[in-house]
């Protein structure tokens, strides 16, 4: 069977001896020498050697070895592998990157898409964005590709999927990023847009930050030093702060109205995702939005302006079947950005 196109073939053109090396026994190498046929393929119109399943793709290993390889390189640097297998690291790098390549082949994204999860990851410095996808269901990441966050670089994953399989996708998580949301109705029609927690959250920590700058400039020097240093403080759940944190917060939301109406309404805010009825999450978004009145809280207003023009991919969370982790997608993006601490000054994109 031809190598190249991987068609049989009823003969050889002649014979060659070959060595390759296999995994070790201790210390000591084992190499392979026998001897292959090389096929005069019609079809390639070129001499091709016949397919071994035995070796690897480099035709300089056995593929048990280079497995061995790809499998120490999940525990240790390629530096540390390279050392101990007395390879060169350009080598060992080469065989880690077939290793994923085969492991991706054998575990393609389902057939049935029902719930997908789609964020950017900042790759380089300087608005450098990548987009990812993973299936929600089967919590993996499926997809990482594009050369920013626009409407084209999604269309490359949906354009990887195929038309069939983008028809079985019912559910898609995402930030409120307009190119996002117009390739996803684009190219998944039965697709249901629900807006990520986090990023909504993030947006309402945003306008509380503000409130706390435009209060630190508008009172005076002595009740200043409450809110000097406590961003950290005021933006943190109350859950995750220590007994002196907790004290600090106490003493600042006494110390100024303002930002203590800001916080309380920041704190019950994110009740609006226990509701399972949309009418009751209506009811209670207005009845947060009645809370601003005369309090003079702008960024607050502006973020309410934001809920109520995305509102339906908000409130499509409170049916019972869209009930998926949110907080998926940011785990994902945090163990990218841990693979590229570690792996710093390696360029190779398709490596990382």
């Amino acid at each position: 069977m031809c190598s190249g196109c991987g068609r049989a073939s009823s003969s050889y053109r002649d014979r060659r001896t070959h060595r390759v090396r296999d995994l070790d026994a201790g210390t000591t190498r084992i190499y392979l020498e026998f001897e292959y046929r090389r096929v005069a393929c019609p079809h390639c119109k070129a001499v091709k050697r016949e397919t071994l399943s035995m070796l690897a793709k480099s035709a300089r290993f056995t593929q048990r070895f280079e497995d061995r390889i790809g499998q120490l390189c999940r525990e240790m640097s390629i530096k540390r592998v390279a050392e101990l297998n007395r390879l060169s690291w350009d080598q060992v790098c080469r065989m880690e990157k077939c290793y994923m390549r085969r492991l991706l082949e054998q575990h393609p994204p389902s057939l049935q898409l029902r719930t997908i999860g789609v964020d950017e990851i900042s790759i380089h410095k300087g608005h450098v964005y990548a987009v990812v996808v993973a299936d929600l269901d089967q919590r993996r990441p499926i997809w990482l590709g594009g050369q920013g966050r626009t409407e084209e670089d999604l269309e490359l994953f949906f354009d990887a999927m195929g038309p069939e399989r983008c028809k079985t996708i019912k559910l898609a998580v995402m930030d409120m990023w307009k190119p996002f949301r117009k390739a996803t109705r684009n190219h998944a029609p039965n697709a249901q847009i629900v807006y990520d927690k986090f990023h909504i959250m993030r947006h309402l920590a945003d306008a509380l930050d503000q409130v706390r700058r435009s209060e630190y400039k508008r009172v005076n020097e002595k009740e200043r030093r409450f809110i000097k240093g406590q961003r950290y403080t005021l933006l943190s759940h109350k859950s995750n702060l220590d007994m002196e944190g907790r004290r600090a917060l106490q003493m600042l939301l006494k110390a100024n109205k303002r930002l203590h109406k800001a916080y309380l309404l920041k704190e019950s805010f994110g009740q609006l995702w226990d509701y399972t009825n949309p009418a009751w999450a209506r009811k209670f978004f207005e009845r947060w939005k009645d809370q601003l009145r005369w309090q003079r809280l702008k960024p607050f207003e502006k973020f309410a302006a934001l809920i109520e023009n995305h509102w339906d991919g908000i409130v499509s969370y409170c049916h019972p079947d869209h009930k998926v982790s949110l907080g998926f997608m940011e785990g994902v993006n945090n163990k990218i950005r841990i693979i590229q601490r570690r792996a710093y000054g390696i360029k190779d994109q398709e490596y990382l």
